[in-house]
């Protein structure tokens, strides 16, 4: 199941329901996005539907409770920024404003002119620590910021930094996580390629980390890395404009696709 949020055409309030095929489908009983992670209720969708292509998709959950991530956790992306593998996950975290919808805009503060892209499987909890479903997220990164602060709240928390989408898939429809192709692609040129099989700590091992020491809710994301091919580590260094268009896609999961934008 497919699990979104969107507003419907000529609506103005959101709807939560199931992306089925072509179709965006309600939920006839109400029942948000969250509702449903935390129930683990499957029951397909019999509300109202609308072409996919008519609806505007949001974030699946607006507000989760927390958004986790994980640095350096690609072992090419370890390689290519020279640092040192690393014996246990680096976990930070972002804040509620950092999330966006998966067709964002992300918008560039004016104090940062080194923006960077990152793009990453992402995990959703369901009760009790198990992960309810995947999605799609840009770990959208100030590289200049993260340079010269120490703790990355700025350089990866800021506003609209967490684009992600463009719906959740449940578990049960992601056999493997550790199988899946990622491509990131801006302005159509390729970036980043590679599979999660380069993941260096697995879904289930962050779930056990974090939850050693944070209670982690349903509709909590974590975001698990990013693969080799980010913009600082090309030749020379890349880094995002405005009007630039971001395409990150994960096998599976779907794409989301964002512009950036001035502040």
């Amino acid at each position: 199941m497919k699990l979104a949020t969107f507003i419907p055409p000529g609506a103005d309030a959101p709807v939560a329901g199931e992306v089925r095929g072509e179709e965006a489908v309600a939920f006839g009983d109400g029942a948000t996005v969250l509702d449903r992670l935390a129930s683990g209720d499957r029951t397909p969708a019999s509300g109202e539907a609308w072409p996919l292509a008519d609806v505007t998709l949001l974030a699946p959950v607006p507000r989760p409770g927390a958004v986790y991530c994980i640095g350096l956790n690609y072992a090419k992306h370890v390689e290519e920024t020279g640092a040192t593998r690393p014996e246990a996950p680096i976990v930070f975290v972002k804040v509620q404003h950092a999330v966006a919808p998966p067709g964002g805009p992300v918008r560039c503060p004016a104090v940062v002119t080194r923006l960077d892209y990152e793009g990453e499987l992402t995990l959703v909890m369901g009760p009790d620590n198990e992960i309810a479903g995947y999605t799609v997220a840009d770990d959208v990164t100030a590289r200049d910021l993260q340079g010269r602060e120490p703790q990355w709240t700025r350089a990866k928390g800021a506003d609209t930094f967490c684009p992600y989408g463009p719906w959740i898939t449940t578990a049960d429809e992601v056999p493997d996580p550790l199988a899946l192709r990622l491509t990131t692609h801006v302005n159509r040129e390729l970036r980043q390629d590679s599979t999660t099989g380069d993941l260096i700590f697995g879904p289930r091992e962050l779930v056990d980390f974090i939850a050693e020491t944070n209670t982690l809710d349903p509709g909590d994301l974590i975001l698990t890395g990013t693969p080799s091919g980010v913009g600082m580590a090309l030749d020379p260094p890349r880094f995002l404009e405005d009007g630039d268009v971001v395409r990150i896609e994960i096998e599976s999961l779907g794409a989301i696709e964002h512009t950036i934008a001035g502040p």
